[in-house]
């Protein structure tokens, strides 16, 4: 499994990258804040929001720590998408918030 650190995460976006990102956190948990342009997709609705991704694009996929990130990874990855996981999570983003 591909890892990204949330300092590569932020460089990409510093510099207008094109950036997929997904956070498959809980509702209460992103209404804290979570990374601008980011899509929610919690965990447990991922397989059933396949049909809203693409496989020709990259995701970076969030979460608070990067455990349940890293296990949406694993299953999108195993339906052919391309995935990287923000090892750290939310826990260690300092980048600005939505």
């Amino acid at each position: 499994m591909k890892e990204v650190t949330p300092e590569q995460v932020l460089e990409l976006l510093n510099n207008k990258t094109n950036v997929n990102i997904i956070d498959v956190r809980e509702d209460e948990e992103v209404a804290t804040g979570m990374i601008p342009d980011a899509k929610h997709i919690p965990l447990g609705f991922v397989e059933a929001s396949m049909d809203e991704l693409d496989k020709e694009k990259d995701y970076i996929i969030v979460c608070r720590s990067g455990r349940r990130s890293a296990n949406a990874c694993m299953f999108l990855e195993s339906e052919g998408f391309k995935v990287s996981n923000m090892v750290g999570g939310m826990l260690e983003w300092e980048g600005p918030t939505k």
